[in-house]
């Protein structure tokens, strides 16, 4: 879907209650924009949410972008990779959960200000508790430690884990998301020579990074390493089998995928957009729609 920055940003005159947009590099298979949509129309609402993605239009930086779409009447913006920590230094002003963890991936327009928030976080804590249970006291080894990776492991502490092992190809990021996570629980870096030992001492294993995507396929650890013992989380969802998974399953071990993650982070992010509860069954029913048929614009 390449949109120009005239009819991204320009609501075309139409008395909209709700204008919200997704910020974001190769964003057009999303499912966010459909679900928040059609959840809108189901309330009621007139709900437009528009793709911006910084690959296919000219819409200029990320600076412009929240500019102007906070001139012409946004009700905010989801903000995906890469920018879910450059976005910080255009706020206003963030929230408590969005500050410890040092990533915002939804920004709201209210009285003039920029507000930052983390729904990723909530999503992946809400996913967790619904499909693997109590994981308190438990070791986690978790690849990744990005943008996406901040909110899984804040999340993992959330979920009172005991101690939580970070691998990342990017020792800095490792050692800082280790530092930022002292105060809350155990931690330790994990260097590709300790990877196994890493395994061998987790309950639960949990990808935060893009390998495993449809456009990234593979394995981010070896199939060695999984035990049936394990369980194994995926933040991925394009798939929903990732191979990762699909090893996982094939073993034994109790398995998460990325969707319930990101239906329950644009519930979060709609509700602070429209001020209405969204219902999650309905918001399930619309992200799995897309397995059938294609939703919205170039979406699959």
């Amino acid at each position: 879907m390449n949109v120009t920055s005239e009819n991204l940003i320009n609501p075309n005159a139409v008395d909209l209650s709700v204008l919200v947009g997704l910020v974001g590099c190769g964003i057009t298979k999303s499912r966010t924009p459909a679900m928040h949509m059609r959840e809108g129309q189901r309330l009621g609402i007139p709900y437009i949410y528009k793709f911006l993605d910084m690959d296919l239009s000219d819409i200029g930086d990320l600076a412009s972008v929240i500019d102007r779409a906070q001139f012409f009447g946004f009700a905010g913006l989801n903000i995906t990779f890469p920018f879910k920590q450059q976005v910080l230094a255009l706020l206003d002003e963030v929230s408590a959960d969005a500050e410890r963890i040092g990533s915002v991936n939804t920004v709201v327009f209210k009285n003039g200000k920029r507000i930052g928030y983390n729904t990723d976080f909530f999503g992946f804590a809400e996913n967790v508790g619904i499909g693997l249970g109590d994981i308190s006291g438990k070791v986690v080894l978790q690849i990744g430690a990005g943008g996406a990776g901040l909110s899984v492991a804040w999340a993992l502490a959330h979920c009172k884990i005991e101690k939580l092992l970070i691998r990342d190809t990017d020792g800095e990021k490792a050692k800082s998301l280790a530092d930022n996570l002292a105060s809350q629980i155990k931690t330790e870096i994990v260097s590709e020579q300790m990877i196994k030992t890493a395994a061998q001492e987790a309950d639960g294993i949990v990808n935060a990074t893009p390998v495993g995507m449809a456009s990234l396929p593979g394995l981010p650890i070896s199939g060695q390493y999984i035990e049936s013992r394990h369980f194994v989380a995926d933040i991925i969802y394009f798939p929903i089998e990732t191979e990762l998974l699909k090893a996982a399953r094939k073993i034994g071990c109790r398995t998460l995928s990325g969707e319930g993650m990101a239906v329950f982070q644009a519930m979060k992010a709609f509700e602070l957009f429209s001020g209405q509860k969204p219902d999650s069954v309905e918001m399930k029913r619309t992200f799995k729609s897309f397995d059938q048929v294609s939703v919205v614009g170039s979406t699959e």
